[in-house]
């Protein structure tokens, strides 16, 4: 059970990139249309500019939004109100302070081997333990057959290439918006043990990606 745990985490790997900007009154665009990004001093309506370029590639961010109203864990009501202003420069603040309080296992997220072994959790395997290399990089977005969990029948029904190291299913749990439904629904297509073994054994896949409110084996 040991060998699978890596690739019984349900991973969505793509997530924003920082970039880092420059700390001077004019700020390089990072995309050519984008015109000039000056600080301004408030005189006139300001618009964030969305850098999205970065190494010579675009990056596409897939994450979900996180929203008061989308799934969490086990509830029907939803996340719930989980960021607030605790400081702010028109109530006399010095800076504006926002605090955000939720569950790590919230939204678009990567699951830390300690998550679901105890052993792993015990021995500190947390998210920063992780191999970043893993974590990024191309992805083959895979079409799953609606009608189905993720079993070994399926996973070798879908011809996955040798060399592919990360794989995106997309399911049934697309198709029903499951992540935008605000009580947590039980009933998604998961990962099946056999499912999981089969990839283990007949592929290079090292990470795994799908929509689904939490992980099931």
């Amino acid at each position: 059970m040991n060998a699978l745990s890596p690739l019984l985490l349900a991973l969505l790997l793509i997530a924003a990139a920082a970039l880092a900007v420059a700390a001077a009154l004019e700020a390089y665009p990072t995309i050519a249309s984008v015109g000039d990004c000056s600080v301004s001093d408030g005189g006139e309506e300001l618009k964030p500019i969305r850098r999205e370029v970065y190494d010579g590639g675009r990056i596409f961010d897939i994450s979900h939004r996180l929203t008061s109203d989308m799934p969490s864990w086990e509830s029907e009501d939803g996340l719930g109100q989980f960021l607030r202003l605790a400081a702010s420069m028109k109530n006399g603040s010095l800076a504006n302070g926002s605090e955000m309080k939720l569950p790590v296992h919230t939204g678009t997220h990567v699951d830390a081997p300690g998550h679901v072994f105890d052993h792993y959790f015990d021995a500190g395997f947390d998210v920063d333990t992780l191999d970043l290399a893993v974590l990024n990089g191309p992805a083959l977005l895979v079409d799953v057959p609606r009608d189905k969990n993720l079993t070994a029948e399926v996973m070798e029904s879908l011809h996955i290439p040798k060399g592919v190291r990360r794989v995106l299913f997309r399911t049934l749990n697309t198709d029903r918006r499951l992540m935008y439904k605000k009580a947590f629904d039980t009933s998604y297509v998961g990962f099946m043990r056999d499912g999981a073994k089969w990839l283990v054994e007949n592929t290079d896949i090292r990470l795994v990606g799908r929509i689904r409110p939490s992980l099931v084996f």
